[in-house]
């Protein structure tokens, strides 16, 4: 006799290959895999239920020494449960429609739902997520962190859009005021000049391409819409210029929502959490609610937590092993972290590594991505990314 671990990519086909009966396949994959879920803000009296009720379906609850006396009104908990424990929870707590339990059945339906993602742009096109999408960085900027991302001329931008796209980038980010931390802002006016003529010659050779502009605003954010532009991608995620809701609502475009507090001038100066993970979680899915408000849809937002904003190294790494409190939820999830500075000071011994020598380092981090069920990643190197994730996802769906 002998015995090894099945990889949870693998459980379906080891099954196949031992001759369980076809229907029960699907039944015990919900079985396979533990996947604790924290839930926020819960009534406490609630939270003794569900641990009840978790442990009777064989799972468990973990909660805060507070919650069996009720000595305080809210608290959060963290269910260690399958999808089978979570199905027989929300079979459970239907019967309770009180201490606010409907609301969370309702999030543990959408949970087991599991609806695949897309994004539908103002043209009707739909960009789907059966494969990690790259968006490929072109800063029409003299001065962003990474030289090899600014482009000078508009020729250098087209040049680079074609490589780009042979490479297998599925969107072009296109960006006229570098946000490094410590810079200071362009005028409206230098970035207006920088990105729209940009924007119009990339639609004008390249029609069938998809361009995002990274501006937070909202006045930009409409001309490059006219001009041709696909999605706006907004690192305040719409806390700059409070007219960017109504620009993306009337053009009826994708925005990417992006966790960041102050600006980039002092950013970094604003580093205090006390849990970067569920914080920054938060923030994204309040934004995201705002938009929902306006009957604007999954298929219209994009969450993007961040990496390098008004975060240290440490948080940096903890949303990254993180991701997945994102992914869980109905909305794509980008990462943008490439040749960031937390991979130039974790890979460097005596000093961080340069913006050059941080390839290595993107790609591990694009690894977390896919296996954290994000949906894109936004980078410099598209050829290399594109060929890490078709090997990655090439092994994961044998």
């Amino acid at each position: 006799m002998m015995l090894y671990e099945v990889n949870q990519d693998a459980l379906r086909y080891e099954m196949e290959h031992l001759g369980v009966y076809k229907p029960s396949v699907a039944i015990m994959l919900g079985k396979g895999k533990i996947t604790p879920l924290k839930v926020l803000h819960v009534r406490t009296p609630a939270a003794n239920i569900i641990k009840q009720e978790m442990l009777a379906a064989g799972g468990d609850c973990a909660t805060p020494g507070t919650t069996i006396t009720c000595a305080v009104p809210h608290v959060d908990i963290l269910l260690l449960g399958n999808a089978k424990h979570y199905k027989t929870l929300v079979y459970k707590l239907k019967q309770m429609p009180y201490f606010g339990i409907p609301d969370m059945v309702a999030d543990l339906e959408t949970y087991l739902a599991a609806v695949p993602k897309s994004t539908k742009l103002a043209d009707g096109r739909l960009l789907h997520y059966d494969s990690v999408k790259v968006m490929g960085i072109i800063n029409v900027t003299p001065d962003s962190f990474y030289a090899g991302s600014r482009k000078k001329s508009v020729d250098a931008v087209l040049e680079q859009v074609e490589q780009m796209l042979a490479e297998g980038a599925a969107i072009l980010d296109i960006g006229g005021e570098s946000t490094r931390p410590g810079s200071d802002p362009v005028t409206p006016e230098e970035e207006r000049q920088r990105v729209l003529p940009a924007v119009a010659e990339i639609k004008k050779r390249f029609p069938e391409s998809i361009v995002s502009v990274d501006t937070y605003r909202a006045q930009l954010a409409k001309e490059a819409l006219e001009c041709g532009g696909d999605i706006i991608n907004d690192i305040s995620a719409m806390t700059a210029d409070d007219a960017m809701m109504d620009v993306v609502a009337e053009a009826k475009a994708p925005i990417i929502l992006m966790h960041r507090r102050g600006t980039s001038k002092d950013m970094q100066q604003q580093c205090e959490y006390k849990n970067v993970v569920q914080e920054v979680t938060e923030f994204l899915l309040n934004r995201a609610a705002l938009l929902q408000e306006r009957q604007i849809g999954p298929d219209k937002i994009i969450l993007d937590p961040g990496i390098g904003f008004a975060k240290n190294d440490e948080q940096n790494l903890r949303l990254m092993q993180n991701l997945n409190a994102l992914t869980v939820n109905a909305w794509p999830v980008l990462l943008a972290a490439s040749r960031k500075t937390t991979i130039g000071n974790v890979l460097g011994v005596s000093q961080p590594l340069p913006p050059e020598e941080r390839l290595e380092g993107t790609l591990a981090v694009t690894a977390a991505a896919v296996y954290a069920g994000a949906s894109l990643v936004r980078v410099h190197d598209v050829k290399e990314n594109v060929r890490l994730i078709r090997m990655l996802e090439a092994i994961r769906k044998v």
